[in-house]
């Protein structure tokens, strides 16, 4: 805990539910203003294991102590596997677990975000000042890219490996553009991802945004080790947040509460406190106070395919960065095509592979990963009782619809055709996965043996204008005059690659937002 004292701070201006990327941006900006107290519940505590700066350790830090480690229904889609959905339980939340890739999105992208809410505020060109204030870009002040913000946005150049460059050169001979990254508006082509990284180092939401400067700020709180169980109600606005504590329950009232805690735990917390479906949470044995059907509906997540394998010719040196180095995107009727991207292929310095395959020792493969960048699939979440300790019941619905599938099919395709290219030879000793498949029905089962998640879960209490969704376009809870969410779970759909930078720029809107209405 810093800041003032628990007891004092049971009563504040602006309580912020989750310290993960949202949370820790909303307490920093939110806090700015002198006057307002603010204070900010995480669940975990702060991060100490120093392999989460170590952007090459990233994929060993899953399973440990401070990630949730949730686990998904069995899939049908994926040759019946439950998934392990990794999400941080510590100040800085999935910024210390994630790959570091730092992706806005497609312009098309948002334009669906401003067809499901009916406001303009939440196209590339209104979440343009959010993205650019969060932003350090090293080819800042151009108009597009932010210069000076908290979180470093890293362009690879001499550390890109070899095989990357050559996954690119293989890219571009196809008819790929070359892009100078991908946060410019156009997404389709190839280049090295920008990444959350400064002098060789991971930078967390946390390390970004919760600076020394700002945890010395004597109106924000920080309380880790805390959950909220439920919110109480007092007619159409939240009364006090119920708290578990290490020291025991206690009560916190706020003005205004913004729950940041994820597409997982927001819609979670939102029903153990009796808002949500009236069937799911009847069945849970919670009482309904607030009766919202689509509250954990419209779930959603990129899988990606692990991996179109190859057994390398030479000795493949480590990567100096994350392992996953460039992601092409790509339109699945052809490499020439321009547009919103509808498919993926990741250069993989590492044999990546699901747990259906053994990898090949390190050094001695690589992989490309293939995915669709917005399926169409939608799962669901629901309670499975009143408690904190009373598991989610996690549906993604992986692979559910013919359309998910046969782009499934396009992208693995595409992946084999980069694979083979010549400016890969001095590389590539030959295909170990796939391998000859057969018909269609071999390649679908060798895609549901192959996926692995994202890790970008999303949409389960989805922004619109229409009746059913969760939060109007303010990101205020519909009914309720006091409770806002600011996360991934207010996505109506998926962003064409990682979600981390519109998380944030989710959260910097809302920060803007109640600024000009102050």
């Amino acid at each position: 805990m810093t800041g003032a004292n628990v007891e004092s701070d049971r009563r504040c201006d602006i309580a912020i539910v989750g310290g993960g990327s949202a949370g820790a941006l909303l307490a920093a900006r939110l806090s700015e203003v002198p006057g307002s107290r603010v204070v900010l519940i995480e669940a975990g505590e702060e991060p100490s294991d120093p392999d989460i700066w170590n952007p090459a350790a990233w994929p060993a830090l899953q399973g440990r102590s401070y990630d949730w480690d949730y686990t998904t229904e069995p899939q049908a889609g994926t040759a019946g596997r439950a998934h392990h959905w990794a999400r941080g339980r510590l100040v800085g939340g999935s910024s210390c677990l994630h790959a570091m890739g730092y992706m806005r999105g497609h312009p098309a992208d948002f334009e669906a975000w401003v067809d499901a809410t009916g406001d303009s505020r939440w196209g590339w060109e209104g979440l343009l000042p959010a993205f650019q204030a969060i932003e350090d870009h090293p080819f800042g002040g151009d108009g597009i890219h932010g210069k000076a913000g908290p979180l470093p946005v890293h362009m690879p150049t001499d550390e890109v490996s070899p095989v990357a460059r050559a996954f690119i050169e293989a890219g571009a001979a196809l008819g790929l553009p070359r892009l100078e990254g991908h946060n410019g508006g156009e997404m389709i082509g190839v280049t090295p991802n920008a990444l959350n990284i400064r002098h060789g180092r991971r930078v967390t939401a946390g390390d970004a945004f919760l600076t020394e400067a700002v945890r010395a700020r004597a109106n924000l709180t920080i309380l880790t080790g805390a959950r909220v169980q439920r919110l109480a109600l007092d007619g159409n606005r939240v009364s006090c947040l119920e708290v578990a504590g290490r020291e025991g329950a206690f009560a916190i009232h706020a003005d205004r509460v913004v729950l940041c805690a994820g597409a997982l735990e927001s819609p979670a917390l939102l029903m153990r406190s009796g808002i949500g479906p009236l069937d799911v949470l009847t069945d849970a044995g919670v009482a309904c106070r607030i009766d919202m059907p689509d509250v954990g509906r419209n779930l959603q997540d990129h899988l990606l395919g692990a991996a179109n394998l190859y057994a390398a010719r030479r000795p493949v040196p480590p990567s100096r960065l994350q392992h996953s180095e460039s992601m092409a995107y790509m339109r699945a009727s052809g490499f020439a095509d321009m547009g919103q991207p509808e498919i993926v292929v990741g250069c993989g310095v590492a044999p990546i592979v699901s747990e259906c395959f053994e990898a090949p020792a390190a050094g001695t493969a690589y992989s490309l990963l293939f995915g669709v960048t917005h399926p169409s699939s939608r799962g669901s979440l629901r309670i499975s009782g009143p408690e904190l300790g009373d598991r989610l019941v996690i549906d993604p619905a992986y692979l559910q619809s013919e359309r998910d599938r046969a782009l499934f099919r396009q992208a693995l395709e595409a992946a084999r055709t980069i694979g083979h290219r010549e400016e890969l030879a001095d590389w590539r000793q030959g295909e170990i996965l796939p391998g000859k498949l057969g018909d269609t029905a071999a390649r679908d089962d060798f895609i549901a043996r192959a996926v692995i998640t994202h890790h970008h879960p999303c949409g389960t209490c989805r922004m619109g204008h229409d009746d059913e969704a969760v939060v109007d376009p303010d990101l205020r809870l519909k009914t309720l005059d006091n409770l806002f969410i600011a996360d991934a779970s207010v996505m109506p759909s998926l962003t064409s690659g990682p979600i981390h930078a519109a998380v944030l720029a989710i959260a910097e809107s809302l920060a803007r937002r109640w600024e000009s209405a102050a």
